[in-house]
Formats: C-alpha cells, sequence, structure tokens
C-alpha cells in the first residue's frame, strides 16, 4: 500500500523519474522495440529499487513525453489505450514492490490513464497540464483522496502581461478549479513549469523569484523540476542532457533555499547528496552520519 499522506515543511521529498517511453528527451525512456512487456516493467523495478535505496520517497511513472514541441520538436500523442498499456503495469508494479517506502505517481493529462493508475495504488497525479486538457485528472484525484499536481504550462513563451504575474495568476485559476472538483487543498501541490512554455530566461527568472510566487500562491507545497533541462545546458554553453548533472545540483539547492517542498530529479543518487547538505542547511537540522 502507498504512503497516503506527505508531510510538508520538515524536509524536502525527492521524487525519481521513472520514464516509460521510447523518446525521452534526457535519453531515460525504457521502453524499446525489441523490450516486451514484462522486460520494460521489469527495468522499471529495477531503477525504482535504485531510487529508493537511495532516499527517494516518490516514484514518478509517465508513459507519455511531455517535452517541449517548441525546444525538441513535434512529436505524435501516445492514445489513452498505449498510455495505459504502458503505465499501469508499472505503477502496480511499483507499488507492490515498493509501497510502503514510496509513493508512487502518475505523470498524465489523461483522466483515465490517472483513475486506473490510482485504482493500482498511485497516491499521486502529476498533471503537467494542470487538468486543463482533461478535468478527468482532477476529478480522478478527487475521488481516490490524491495528491494533485497543478504545472503552469503554455503553447507559446509569450507574456505580454508579465511573466511572473501571468503565472500567478495562471495557477491560482487552477487551484481553485481543483478545489472546485473536490481535491482538498492540503492535496495540492503548485509547480511552476520550469521549461515549458517558457524560454530558458523566462525559467531564470521564475527560479529566481520561487519564493515570491510560493508566497503568491498562498503557501501551497511546491515541486521544482529542472533536471537535465535546456536552460541548464545553455547557462553551461550548449551542454548535451547527459553533461547537466553539476548543473541540475546547483539548481535543486537553490529550489530548497527559496521553498521548493519536492524535487523532481533523474539523477536520484546524486541529487540526494544534495538535497540532504541543503537541507540541512536551509532547515537548520543537519542529519550527521
Amino acid at each position: 500500500m502507498s504512503m497516503t499522506r506527505l508531510e510538508w515543511g520538515q524536509r524536502t521529498h525527492l521524487m525519481g523519474i521513472i520514464n516509460v517511453t521510447d523518446d525521452s528527451f534526457s535519453g531515460d525512456g525504457i521502453v524499446a522495440s525489441d523490450r516486451g512487456e514484462n522486460e520494460t516493467v521489469a527495468a522499471a523495478v529495477r531503477m525504482a529499487a535504485e531510487f529508493v535505496e537511495a532516499g527517494a520517497d516518490l516514484l514518478d511513472v509517465g508513459a507519455e513525453s511531455s517535452r517541449p514541441a517548441s525546444y525538441y520538436g513535434e512529436h505524435p500523442p501516445i492514445d489513452t489505450e498505449t498510455e495505459l498499456a504502458r503505465a499501469i503495469p508499472v505503477v502496480a508494479a511499483l507499488v507492490a514492490r515498493f509501497g510502503a517506502r514510496a509513493m508512487v505517481s502518475i505523470d498524465t493529462t489523461k483522466g483515465p490513464v490517472a483513475r486506473a493508475a490510482l485504482a493500482a495504488g498511485a497516491g499521486m497525479v502529476n498533471d503537467v497540464w494542470s487538468a486543463t486538457r482533461d478535468p478527468g485528472t482532477a476529478a480522478a484525484a478527487a475521488e481516490a483522496g490524491a495528491y494533485l499536481v497543478l504545472m503552469h504550462n503554455k503553447e507559446v513563451a509569450e507574456y505580454p502581461d508579465g511573466l511572473f504575474v501571468q503565472v500567478a495568476s495562471w495557477l491560482r485559476e487552477r487551484i481553485e478549479a481543483a478545489e472546485a472538483a473536490g481535491v482538498a487543498r492540503d492535496h495540492l501541490v503548485v509547480d511552476p513549469g520550469a521549461g515549458f512554455g517558457k524560454t530558458p530566461e523566462h525559467t531564470v527568472e521564475l527560479l529566481h523569484r520561487l519564493a515570491e510566487l510560493k508566497a503568491a500562491l498562498g503557501g501551497l507545497p511546491m515541486l521544482v523540476g529542472t533536471s537535465r533541462k535546456r536552460f541548464i545546458g545553455d547557462l553551461l554553453g550548449g551542454v548535451p542532457p547527459a553533461e547537466r548533472t553539476e548543473g541540475t545540483a546547483a539548481t535543486v539547492a537553490l529550489a530548497i533555499a527559496s521553498g521548493a517542498d519536492i524535487v523532481r530529479v533523474h539523477d536520484v543518487t546524486q541529487m540526494m547528496k544534495t538535497v540532504r547538505v541543503a537541507d540541512g542547511i536551509v532547515r537548520a537540522e543537519p542529519r550527521f552520519g
């Protein structure tokens, strides 16, 4: 059985990314043409075991790439049936194996996928479109008493009324809509959407103002996902995703200093060390040894 409650403010929760895809921007998708369902599930279990052993307490399973088309090119969406077939066996396996130690999250914009994952034991829905593409994701979270992550997103990276004002306003609207759909406020998590509908300059501005954004959203817990993203590569002179680990660590530490409650990462072992040191300093409760 998955964890049922997350405690905010005591420490930063680390979320490990498990891409059940064949086209992740970071190259870590575990779906391949020569790998059947059982092999895919086994690969996900191996990855999750490493994550949980390293200290991750959230496992985010996604079966459709959400990489921004503006930077990585158009990619065909997958249908609901394909997403269900990829994601749900993995969710069920991870809940069965690690549910006592980590909460499983489903990264989806589709209501039927969210509902099936929650029925399989997931405890969180991570929707990169905040239930605007399909209100069913919020409805599923409400019915299951699950957590719902509301991420800011936009098709075009244009903010005529100002980036911060528009992001904060949009997220406030999504918070209100989620509450109206029945999701308890203490089960809502907000995400500024680093790299989604934003230029690298936009993302840096939001990260610079992260504490201000959290306050503007009523202090709701915040998830920050910067891992291996393009703006880090740009800041480092154009390095590829595989060479962005240290840059990611810098963003993780600074996000924690600005009030992040969850950090979503690919490199769990390295980032857990970053989280422990940052938490020890920021929260003044170091764990030595």
